[in-house]
């Protein structure tokens, strides 16, 4: 199985601590908002959402880090 072109990743202080791939981008953005929901409140989360095919990372939040 390949991973998917869209990856969630969930770090707390620089360090990964989850990540997921999915073919959808629509599917990827929802799990990203979840994870923000789930992860948001632990000291220095960061969540992202990146096109592993262009490379663009397409959100973020904390917006602005």
């Amino acid at each position: 199985m390949t991973a998917g072109r869209y990856r969630v990743t969930v770090t707390t202080d620089g360090e990964s601590l989850i990540q997921g791939w999915w073919g959808s981008e629509v599917t990827a953005r929802r799990k990203f908002a979840s994870w923000i929901g789930e992860h948001g409140s632990r000291a220095g989360a960061r969540v992202t959402l990146v096109d592993e095919e262009t490379g663009k990372q397409l959100t973020e939040w904390p917006d602005g880090r």
